[in-house]
């Protein structure tokens, strides 16, 4: 006869309950290798990310710059040597001062910038999309070449920024561009293009279109290759017509790709700091800035404001979390799981 032997009841606690392991030692227990390997990603993303996050966090919380960051101001004597003195002005905490001086407008010109950097968004990316769509449904039927079309047009995206910035910043100059040299020879006055502000933000949406429609043409085209073709020739045998097809299986078929390529492209183009500052460079009076831009100029240019630039970083990244936030509650609404 077999004789059965319970396992050893865990030991009790002073209370009377059984003490069980908490559930994150019973996961590295179990999945141990797995933390491992997790843990040198974190410990990087702590350094790069976290790290400077809270740190432009916390300055945003000071009047810190460049001229009071120091302890001590130090002058050289006479007799060469050094005279050193406690800084009457050193940098302090000042809570929440920073935020109200930049959104009252009695600092910087945040809410013109904030202007700007909206049309430059939504210019930006209702072409990216737009242009990428009508791309990814022209390389997606069969024709001759089109695998060199799509090389072809995905070389604006392997191109560096910065290079695009100056060739197309050329292409705009006033006595040498190839804009003008056009405009002249259908009898078209030229143009001072960064004269102006609306014709200098033009030029820097031209050439951000230029960047970015090649990676919403890979994206979009990537899912249109996953929509079954079943579907296509269903409609196609019902008498549907081609606008029919595209309205009704295309666009649906593409709706997850669309919404994430959306939100990662405006998060991009709001971010987009060397098309504005090589292309433009705030011209004319700063009246082509963006918040990142701006952000920049407060951090580098003059007397260093650190802890403005700093604010502004937080604004940004405020605006784009919330963005974000009612992105994602919109999509939920329409059934997309995000």
């Amino acid at each position: 006869m077999t004789t059965v032997t319970a396992d050893p009841a865990p030991p009790s606690t002073p209370s009377g309950r059984s003490a069980r392991p908490s559930r994150l030692r019973r996961s590295w227990e179990k999945h141990w290798y797995a933390w491992a390997m997790v843990l040198p990603v974190v410990i990087v993303l702590a350094i790069l990310i976290f790290y400077p996050l809270f740190r432009g966090i916390w300055l945003s919380l000071t009047n810190l710059t460049e001229a009071n960051q120091a302890a001590e101001i130090c002058t050289r004597s006479i007799t060469g040597g050094e005279v050193c003195a406690e800084n009457p002005n050193r940098w302090e905490f000042v809570g929440l001062d920073n935020y109200l001086n930049v959104l009252s407008g009695n600092v910087g010109d945040f809410w013109q910038w904030t202007g700007i950097t909206l049309i430059w968004t939504l210019g930006c990316v209702v072409f990216h999309y737009g242009l990428g769509l009508g791309l990814a449904v022209m390389l997606n039927r069969p024709m001759w070449g089109r695998g060199l079309y799509r090389v072809l047009l995905v070389l604006p995206w392997a191109v560096p920024a910065f290079v695009s910035a100056f060739a197309w910043k050329f292409i705009f100059n006033e006595r040498f561009g190839l804009a003008n040299s056009l405009l002249t020879s259908l009898g078209i006055d030229p143009v001072d293009w960064f004269a102006n502000q609306w014709t200098s933000l033009f030029t820097a949406i031209i050439t951000n279109i230029w960047l970015g429609v090649p990676f919403m043409m890979v994206a979009l085209l990537g899912g249109m290759q996953t929509i079954p073709g079943e579907l296509y020739e269903a409609a196609e045998i019902d008498g549907a017509s081609a606008w029919q097809r595209f309205r009704n299986i295309t666009l649906p078929g593409l709706r997850p790709v669309s919404m994430t390529v959306i939100l990662l492209g405006t998060i991009w183009t709001f971010n987009m700091f060397p098309i504005i500052f090589l292309v433009t460079e705030g011209q004319p009076a700063g009246g082509t800035e963006i918040l990142v831009t701006g952000a920049f100029r407060a951090a580098f240019e003059g007397i260093r404001n650190y802890s403005l630039a700093s604010t502004y970083g937080v604004l940004i990244l405020s605006i784009l979390l919330v963005f974000s936030m009612f992105y994602r509650r919109a999509l939920r609404k329409q059934g997309e799981v995000w």
